[in-house]
């Protein structure tokens, strides 16, 4: 029998679709994302999902009001997940640490102490960070180069294992009659002299419940794919089509394999935007709704501080490579896109128009027409979304499993709670019924069905 998909929740408390947060009913106001949390954290572990994932960013701007205003203000991660902990009884948690910034010593601790008040169900995801803000935040001239922060990560990841591993199994040895606490001999040194980071330890944590804590990462250079395949025991890949991901899957398993390791304890992970309704129609008119909700270069968004400059009817005609002086530069934002207008985008513009139709259900004429600030929109801020009702979703879900594109999936929510708990709802008990959903594990290594670097 196959076994189940490893799926998780992506968390953005304010959607990870930039006009989610306007979305009727949705949550809006990161002051009060404890609330929020607590839903979601409810709703997924009764869904069975196997993890909830919290990303991180180390500074702030009003640039991020419009490209992603998810990370405008958010909780720390670690805090998130200890918050949680107390809230949850089965659901992984994994929280990100960029070791770019962060002190290893302090990293193992804190998540060795969330694996052992969680009983077990601690992950951490380690990134080497892209916002370079974060330099001055950190006390730093400027971010490192992209070798610089992979030759620190790399080191980070040894001296998180040897830290975690400060403790044998049996060390603890607590004989109140012969007054012996610990076996000496069972309390290792982490002992790491590297050019980037150096450690002593033991840690001063009892040994985590899951020994070693699962470590996932993401990106797409050449290093970080290397670290993921040889390193990671879950690895986020961006793959925007089905062809995508079956390359990327195979690369990191390629690299496992040349580096002495199964491919198949490199578990690849796809991110998924899906928007579930009880039917493909009212699916389409959420993300019809999320379109619309997209500032646009209109009324005093035009005048904001680091207001994109993709937003206008003149800039989708630039990249479609629309003749300056044609009229249509000058279309209203609401005008439906007549058939001639369309015909004049040439096939950018029309590959354009069917990805609005098969994810929002409109098109050139018709009952309902997509207009030109559907089309702006859709083309200033691209997302993958999987629309539809449940069986569509599961259907997304099984292709990519049958294919070889993916081990599991990072659920994202346009906005939250709402869709969040559609996904939960509908779509989590067909991908039950069919057996992609539901894996069980006292602990999340269990879970993930993790073997590798379980002594470090």
């Amino acid at each position: 029998m196959t076994e189940p998909l490893i799926i998780g929740a992506m968390v953005r408390t304010l959607g990870a679709y930039p006009s989610g947060w306007r979305h009727p009913g949705a949550h809006r106001d990161p002051s009060a994302d404890h609330a929020v949390l607590r839903r979601i954290a409810e709703e997924g572990e009764d869904a069975g999902l196997d993890y909830l994932f919290f990303g991180d960013w180390l500074a702030t701007g009003p640039d991020l009001e419009f490209r992603d205003p998810y990370l405008l203000a958010r909780i720390d991660p670690v805090s998130a997940v200890l918050f949680l902990a107390g809230l949850t009884s089965r659901i992984g948690l994994i929280a990100t640490v960029n070791t770019t910034y962060a002190d290893p010593y302090t990293t193992a601790r804190s998540l060795a102490s969330l694996d052992v008040l969680s009983g077990g169900r601690a992950g951490v995801n380690l990134v080497t960070g892209a916002e370079p803000r974060a330099a001055g935040n950190h006390g730093r001239d400027a971010h490192a180069d992209n070798e610089g922060r992979y030759d620190r990560a790399e080191e980070f990841v040894t001296a998180l294992r040897r830290l975690w591993d400060s403790w044998s199994e049996d060390a603890w040895v607590a004989d109140a009659q012969r007054g012996v606490l610990i076996d000496p001999e069972g309390l290792r040194p982490a002992d790491v002299r590297g050019d980037h980071v150096r450690v002593d330890g033991p840690l001063n944590v009892a040994r985590p419940p899951q020994g070693q804590i699962p470590i996932v990462h993401a990106g797409t250079s050449p290093r970080s794919r290397h670290l993921a395949a040889t390193e990671a025991d879950l690895a986020l890949i961006a793959a925007p089509t089905l062809a995508d991901a079956i390359a990327t899957r195979g690369t990191l398993r390629d690299i496992a394999a040349e580096a002495g390791r199964s491919p198949d304890d490199v578990k690849v992970i796809a991110p998924v935007l899906p928007v579930v309704a009880e039917s493909d129609a009212e699916a389409h008119r959420i993300v019809e709704r999320l379109l619309s909700l997209v500032p646009l270069a209109e009324g005093h968004q035009r005048d904001r501080t680091a207001f994109p400059p993709n937003r206008t009817v003149e800039a989708v005609a630039d990249a479609l490579g629309v003749a300056a002086d044609d009229p249509l530069r000058a279309a209203s934002f609401d005008a439906p896109v007549t058939a001639q207008e369309a015909a004049r985008l040439g096939s950018a513009g029309e590959a354009l128009i069917a990805r609005v139709a098969r994810i929002a259900g409109l098109g050139v004429g018709g009952d309902h027409p997509v207009t030109w600030r559907h089309l702006v929109a859709a083309h200033a801020v691209p997302a993958a979304f999987v629309v539809g009702d449940a069986p569509a979703i599961a259907d997304h879900f099984e292709t990519w499993r049958d294919e070889g594109a993916a081990d599991g999936f990072n659920v994202l929510s346009a906005f939250q709670p709402a869709q969040f708990e559609a996904f939960t709802r509908l779509a989590a008990p067909e991908l039950r019924r069919r057996g992609l959903l539901g894996r069980d594990g006292g602990t999340l290594r269990d879970r993930l069905r993790i073997t590798s670097h379980v002594d470090a």
